[in-house]
């Protein structure tokens, strides 16, 4: 029976709710709630988070297994596409275009348990929320995304009050680059890339290309000196990209410094201190008239203190079908997981395909035959009518979508990114109808590649 049909009497939704579930209207839709002290709860398939991959997934799964058969965990109202923060760091979008309620992302059919899971019982097939339920499944879906660490910076969160520092990676601190980036007058600009696994592995770098075209389109870049400290050894890690950036770097003036890691922060003197991490012990303190910060990331910590958990804390899948390596009714996507490529909207896609068809083998006793090659993308934006459009597999070898040359700067790449992918967002991939473009690559390469 649907648990998200169109009714406009509480008392008719209340008899489609489960046992021990409030329900609520929306006007268009119906959601089940877990208040507190709800007794237990059953669903086919339970998606645990509300991002990418839990929407996507809970769209795909709803098809196959039926409506009121699927349930979502995801304790926030407002679902971002964080993608588009990078342009809004740099003015080119507004913050309120990013972001719908989650109400609204939520596939008609899907039971939305507003809550967070505070553990993970995969022998017994269950969850226990932080309001005090649980929820049992047949299938579980783990779509729980990474946590942001700006407090493993000393000095940080509290230094974004200073007006120059910001940070495109969180809805709190991404206005704040775009505010910094006006302010600037002259000196340091510096962008970072901290020492720890991240999500857009190249938004660290976007942000950094469109202020220096900024400055230079204000008047202001001979008195901007512009440095890029990152904790990698290279640039990028797929080297066609790579030497496509080090050309645009030297071209541009801009000053990279490999294996350098920001620990602290001083705003009372606007300084920066970063750890050498080739020389134990060694700092360098750089004064910063504009900072735009990558906090350390990790992954949640109810994955990490679980049995789901890899050594790294990282949701242990296997990298080709994205089932969980010891439970076989266990499967994630996306960030949360230890998968070895970039973590990206566009490799969620990818998964989201590949995972369809894993659960679905799974579900008729049959192994999964279909594969994940690590296919991701990184729209490496250079400007504000400029991009470089990234892709590749788990190899770090370029597997890309059309028949041209995509390690050059291209306009086209730019409007793409810009106009057509947070459509493509809201109306393909959240509604699981866009698995990643592997037939739009077949056909573009006439079955080739």
């Amino acid at each position: 029976m649907s648990h998200c049909v169109k009714m406009t009497a509480l008392q008719v939704l209340s008899k489609l709710c489960r046992p021990g579930l409030q329900a609520y209207s929306t006007g268009v839709r119906k959601f089940c709630l877990s208040p507190n002290g709800a007794s237990q709860s059953h669903f086919d398939v339970l998606v645990v988070g509300g991002g990418t991959g839990g929407i996507t997934m809970s769209a795909r799964l709803k098809r196959k297994v039926g409506a009121g058969n699927v349930a979502i965990i995801e304790p926030s109202e407002k679902h971002y596409y964080q993608p588009m923060w990078t342009l809004v760091g740099a003015g080119a979008k507004p913050l309120n275009k990013s972001g719908r309620s989650t109400a609204s992302v939520i596939p008609s059919g899907v039971t939305w348990i507003k809550s967070s899971v505070q553990e993970f019982d995969p022998d017994k097939n269950l969850v226990r929320n932080d309001d005090g339920t649980q929820v049992s499944y047949k299938y579980l879906i783990i779509a729980l995304g990474l946590q942001l660490q700006y407090e493993k910076i000393k000095g940080l969160p509290e230094g974004f009050t200073d007006g120059k520092i910001g940070s495109n990676y969180s809805v709190n601190f991404v206005e704040k680059t775009w505010k910094a980036l006006q302010d600037f007058r002259e000196g340091n600009a510096i962008f970072t890339f901290p020492n720890t696994p991240v999500k857009c592995a190249g938004a660290p770098q976007k942000i950094m290309y469109l202020s220096e075209h900024y400055f230079r389109k204000t008047g202001k870049r001979p008195k901007a000196n512009i440095i890029y400290n990152t904790s990698l050894p290279v640039i990028f890690g797929v080297k066609k990209y790579a030497d496509a950036l080090l050309e645009i770097v030297k071209t541009r003036n801009i000053e990279v410094n490999y294996r350098s890691n920001l620990i602290e922060v001083h705003t009372d003197k606007q300084e920066a201190v970063f750890e050498k991490l080739d020389h134990p012990g060694e700092t360098e303190t750089l004064q910063y008239e504009m900072l735009h910060v990558t906090p350390p990331m990790a992954p949640p910590e109810v994955i990490q203190k679980s049995p789901l958990a890899d050594a790294g804390g990282w949701l242990d899948v296997n990298k080709e079908n994205l089932q969980h390596c010891r439970y076989s009714n266990v499967f994630g996507i996306g960030d949360c997981t230890n998968l070895p490529t970039s973590k990206t909207a566009a490799a969620v896609a990818a998964q989201s395909a590949v995972l369809s068809q894993t659960i679905s083998l799974v579900m008729k006793n049959q192994k999964p035959t279909h594969k994940y090659d690590g296919y991701t993308s990184c729209p490496l934006v250079t400007g504000y009518n400029r991009c470089v459009l990234a892709e590749f597999d788990y190899e770090a070898q370029p597997l890309e979508t059309f028949p041209f040359d995509q390690g050059k700067e291209r306009r086209s790449m730019f409007h793409m990114k810009a106009d057509l992918m947070p459509p493509l967002y809201w109306y393909a991939l959240l509604k699981g109808l866009w698995g990643g473009p592997k037939p739009l690559r077949t056909f573009m390469h006439l079955g080739m590649k």
